[in-house]
């Protein structure tokens, strides 16, 4: 029997990102402040279709708009790490990485009463430690990586990338990998950023990309028996109204399909036992 999952992730960053990229006046800081508004109608469009969903909080969002991370475990959506500043992995040293790391899970941990299970980097980036350091500290999947569409795998630690050689494969961790991709996430189709070195153009049509979201899901459906489709947003972009129409058009598409919606957790969890059971059998 076919069986489709859908998973709705939030990354809650608020102003965090704008900050970590030293765009701290007032203006782009508002943007940020704006996702702590939109959270609520998110909040309230995902408990009217009953789908419960994963929120990747950064600890400066937790220590900085509780209400709203408290609103949100309420409603029963995962939360998972996002770090803590939203500074990328790639720009800190290990130990800087691990004091960031486990300065945000301290924060869940007092907003949730545990530790989160899934981890998404800031910017999507992860440096050589990070694997060893999600391992460490006890993460069962990351959101970060782009390795595959609708079947999760085992992340590496070790490849090596060496100008004029053969791609060196690491070995395989136990760490789920629940995989990403940038045309499946609303900030690069929505987001107008203009900075002294670059620009983000954004500002596409809220329809076209949901169609695209849409396609996506029917592709999946059309070529594989069981898989997991994962859609990152930040309540900042996909919060605006017209993007919100167009967004729970898109969900009643996907219910109409067949869609199974869960936690980021949950697929996990099902990946791991349908895919790893070997994993299971020897308690790891």
């Amino acid at each position: 029997m076919s069986r489709h999952i859908v998973c709705l992730s939030y990354d809650f960053d608020t102003q965090s990102g704008f900050i970590a990229r030293g765009m701290t006046t007032p203006t782009p800081l508002s943007r940020g402040e704006f996702g702590a508004l939109a959270s609520h109608r998110i909040l309230h469009f995902l408990h009217s279709v009953g789908i419960r969903s994963t929120w990747f909080v950064p600890g400066f969002t937790i220590e900085s708009y509780p209400r709203e991370c408290e609103a949100v475990l309420a409603d029963g959506h995962e939360i998972g790490h996002h770090s803590w500043a939203h500074i990328p992995n790639t720009g800190m040293s290990r130990d800087e990485e691990e004091a960031d790391l486990a300065r945000a899970n301290e924060a869940i941990v007092r907003l949730t009463g545990k530790k989160p299970q899934g981890y998404r980097s800031p910017a999507w980036d992860l440096s050589s430690a990070t694997i060893d350091l999600l391992l460490a500290h006890g993460f069962c999947y990351d959101s970060s990586m782009m390795g595959a569409d609708y079947t999760p795998y085992l992340a590496r630690r070790g490849d090596q990338a060496i100008l004029g050689q053969p791609y060196q494969f690491g070995e395989k961790t136990t760490l789920i990998e629940m995989p990403i991709s940038w045309s499946l996430d609303d900030h690069p189709h929505f987001e107008f950023i203009r900075t002294r070195e670059t620009i983000l153009p954004g500002l596409q049509s809220a329809r076209a990309v949901m169609q695209n979201w849409h396609d996506e899901f029917l592709y999946m459906a059309k070529t594989v028996d069981w898989g997991i489709l994962t859609y990152t947003m930040h309540p900042y972009v996909i919060g605006r109204g017209y993007r919100m129409l167009a967004f729970e058009d898109l969900i009643g598409k996907l219910i109409d399909a067949g869609a199974v919606f869960m936690t980021m957790a949950e697929a996990a969890a099902e990946a791991r036992r349908r895919l790893f059971p070997d994993l299971i059998a020897s308690g790891e």
